[in-house]
């Protein structure tokens, strides 16, 4: 199969970035004809505002391009990772028009959201699903900017109105069940999203967890619940040794954290290989994360080596973490709550080890490269069939 594979680059690289260049490997050792297609956020000091805006709405030169590169390649699929801002939903008119089916992974909330976390001031907000964005404009929810925030409002509701997103898009992938029900309750057609999670290249594999710690990895900002770690591990005064890992915002308050709470230490920002040595050596993984996670990556390597996770009961993480199998529970923003689920764990060792053992054969039932290949060619056969019964061409 030839596949052309788009991503927009973030400044500030994340797991999406991550999953692109995961599943373009994936598929040439699968033996498909993949191409790229990458644009960064990086160019975009170098455009004028006015300009900027503008593109985000409809860039048709990224289109055009396109265009171009699915009949130069005879790409059958154009698969986006991210178009947002550079691409725009122009580029989905472009593979089109060529003759390549469109699919689109939504690795975020943007389509519905315009930051994309369904995350405001703290706390989740759901005022822009299914709604106009308005409150998005009032509470200047994309980078804090009035001007920038309508923009991300103007391109929601220009083309939900126009059906770009219906029309435009072949077939959707959403990382969760959950995800995909709130993407329904957004507008898009139910029957093109496919549910299909992040995977792991490759594990070390399990190991004993016998390093002494606690662990958490992820960036250091609000919306992951870096405060309420902190709050709760002043309650467990020392009891559980914490390792933190990762970089952001909040660096400052886990810095002066680890001056005053025992056992806490912050590792900074690590490689991903020792990111997983030091998931293998953890007794847990916390994830304590207060918006509505896509499908994080540190849950799928956490579970690549048999580590069982302590996550809030939100969202995805609440509908993926079988309490008492693959992890625990705790109710979002309730330290003490998160405590006694890091308390009982920690003393409970037997448990604690059978949860290894079956979050390992979690991650080797849905997680592999192998099942990964065999839901994307599903979904790719049901882009390539909706393809084949529109007229556009």
């Amino acid at each position: 199969m030839r596949v052309l594979v788009v991503h927009n680059f973030y400044q500030q690289a994340g797991g999406e970035d991550v999953v692109f260049r995961a599943e373009t490997a994936l598929l040439r050792r699968h033996g498909h004809d993949v191409q790229t297609f990458m644009v960064s956020n990086d160019v975009i000091g170098q455009t004028p505002r006015l300009r900027a805006a503008a593109q985000t709405l409809w860039n048709a030169r990224m289109g055009q391009q396109i265009e171009h590169l699915v009949r130069e390649h005879g790409s059958e699929i154009v698969h986006f990772h991210n178009t947002f801002p550079l691409l725009s939903p122009a580029v989905y008119g472009g593979a089109r028009t060529a003759g390549a089916a469109v699919v689109q992974t939504l690795h975020n909330f943007r389509l519905l959201c315009a930051n994309g976390l369904f995350f405001r001031d703290g706390h989740v907000c759901e005022d822009c699903l299914g709604q106009l964005p308005l409150s998005a404009v009032r509470h200047r929810c994309y980078r804090d900017s009035l001007s920038a925030s309508t923009v991300v409002a103007a391109m929601q509701t220009v083309h939900h109105a126009a059906g770009t997103y219906r029309d435009g898009v072949d077939a959707y992938i959403a990382l969760t069940e959950f995800a995909r029900d709130k993407f329904i309750a957004g507008g898009l057609p139910a029957e093109r999203i496919a549910v299909k999670p992040n995977f792991l290249e490759a594990s070390p594999g399990p190991a004993a967890g016998d390093g002494g710690y606690a662990l958490f990895a992820g960036r250091l900002v609000p919306e992951k619940g870096v405060e309420t770690l902190l709050r709760a591990w002043a309650t467990l005064g020392g009891t559980v040794p914490l390792k933190i890992l990762g970089d952001g915002p909040l660096a400052p308050q886990v810095e002066a954290a680890t001056r005053q709470l025992p056992g806490v230490s912050w590792l900074g920002q690590r490689d991903r290989a020792e990111v997983l040595q030091l998931m293998q050596e953890a007794a847990f993984l916390v994830l304590p994360s207060e918006w509505y996670e896509g499908f994080p990556m540190t849950l799928v390597e956490a579970w690549g080596v048999g580590l069982p996770v302590v996550g809030s009961e939100l969202g995805a993480l609440g509908a993926l973490i079988e309490p008492g199998r693959t992890g625990l529970l705790f109710h979002p923003g309730d330290a003490d709550d998160l405590a006694a689920q890091v308390l009982w764990l920690w003393n409970h060792t037997m448990e604690r080890q059978q949860m290894r053992q079956l979050a390992h054969k979690t991650f080797q039932a849905s997680y592999t490269p192998e099942r990964n290949h065999e839901q994307l060619m599903a979904i790719y056969a049901g882009a390539l069939e909706h393809f084949d019964s529109t007229a556009w061409r």
